[in-house]
C-alpha cells in the first residue's frame, strides 16, 4: 500500500506536475531568459506571507534541487508589525510547506500608519531597505521578490495613467544603496491567476497585506477602495473580456520599446530629446524611416 503524501509533498509535486506548464515552465523561462540565478549565488528569498512570496520560495527550492549549478538560499521573513495571528499564520504555512524561514522584526507599520501621502510607496521602500540589510548580514548577494507577470503590467499602467511616465518593473536590478547587492524577480513570467489556482488546489490560506489600507479596500465592496494598483487589476480584467490577448500584447510591447518613435526618453537617469538626434535628418538611432 502506497504512503499518503504530506501537504508539503503534494504542494511540491503539483508545482512540477499538475501546474508544470502554468508555473514551473514560465518560472524557469524567466530564470534563464533574464539570467537571474548564477552558480554560487547566495539568494535571500523574501517572504511576506502572501501567496506570491510563498510560491516563489517553493519554486526556488525546487530549482535548487534540480539545478546543475549549485547556489544557496536563505528564506527571510520581515515582521513589519503583524498582529500575533498573522505572524502565526506565516510560521504555520512555512512549517507546512517545509520552508526554513528566518524571521526578524521592524517597526514599519508604526511608521507608515502615520503617513497620509503615498504610505504604500514608503512601506515598500522601507521593507526593501530592511531586507537588503538583513540579506547582506547573512552573506547574500541577491534578494528575490515575488512580483509576477500581473504586477509588471499593472505597474506599467500605473506609471502611464498616474505617474506621467512610460516605465515598468525590470526582471532584475542592482541596488543603489547596497553596493554588490542585486534584486531579482523570478516570477516575472508567471500569471497571478495560476498562482491562485495552485493555492486553491492545495487548500492553502496565505496572509494578505494586513495593513489598514488593504482593510479599507476590502471594506469598500468594489475590490478597489483607495488602491490604484487594484484599480489597474480590475481594468485589465475588463479589457480581457473583449481582447483576451491584451496581457500578452502588453508584455511583448515592454520587451520591444521603439525609442526612435518617442519625442523624449530617459536612459540611466539622463533625459534625452529626439531633437538631440534629429539634426542629421535621421531618427534617434540613425535609421531612415521605413
Amino acid at each position: 500500500m502506497s504512503r499518503e503524501l504530506t501537504p508539503q509533498e503534494v504542494a511540491e509535486r503539483s508545482l512540477i506536475k499538475k501546474y508544470r506548464k502554468e508555473l514551473w515552465n514560465p518560472f524557469i523561462a524567466a530564470v534563464k531568459r533574464y539570467e537571474l540565478v548564477r552558480p554560487e549565488d547566495r539568494i535571500a528569498v523574501c517572504i511576506s506571507g502572501g501567496k506570491d512570496s510563498m510560491i516563489l520560495a517553493k519554486l526556488m527550492q525546487e530549482l535548487q534541487r534540480h539545478t546543475d549549478h549549485p547556489f544557496e538560499l536563505e528564506f527571510l521573513v520581515m515582521d513589519p508589525g503583524y498582529n500575533p495571528a498573522n505572524r502565526a499564520l506565516i510560521e504555520s504555512n512555512a512549517k507546512l510547506l517545509g520552508i526554513p524561514i528566518t524571521i526578524f522584526d521592524s517597526d514599519i507599520f508604526d511608521v507608515t500608519v502615520q503617513v497620509e501621502k503615498n504610505p504604500c510607496y514608503l512601506c515598500a521602500r522601507m521593507r526593501r531597505g530592511f531586507l537588503y540589510s538583513k540579506a547582506r548580514e547573512l552573506g547574500c548577494n541577491k534578494i528575490a521578490l515575488g512580483h509576477h507577470f500581473s504586477d509588471v503590467l499593472e505597474t506599467t499602467l500605473l506609471g502611464l495613467f498616474y505617474g506621467a511616465q512610460l516605465q515598468t518593473m525590470p526582471p532584475k536590478l542592482h541596488s543603489k544603496n547596497f553596493p554588490g547587492m542585486e534584486l531579482i524577480r523570478p516570477l516575472y513570467c508567471v500569471h497571478e491567476d495560476d498562482i491562485i489556482a495552485w493555492k486553491n488546489y492545495n487548500h492553502l490560506r496565505f496572509l494578505q497585506c494586513a495593513c489598514r489600507f488593504t482593510e479599507a479596500r476590502d471594506a469598500s465592496g468594489d475590490g478597489v477602495g483607495e488602491s490604484k494598483r487594484q484599480e489597474m487589476k480590475v481594468l485589465l480584467r475588463e479589457l480581457k473580456k473583449t481582447n483576451p490577448n491584451i496581457e500578452k500584447s502588453m508584455f511583448r510591447a515592454i520587451h520591444g520599446v521603439q525609442l526612435d518613435t518617442f519625442p523624449g526618453f530617459k536612459f540611466r537617469g539622463q533625459a534625452h530629446s529626439f531633437l538631440d538626434f534629429y539634426g542629421d535628418g535621421r531618427d534617434v538611432f540613425g535609421q531612415d524611416d521605413p
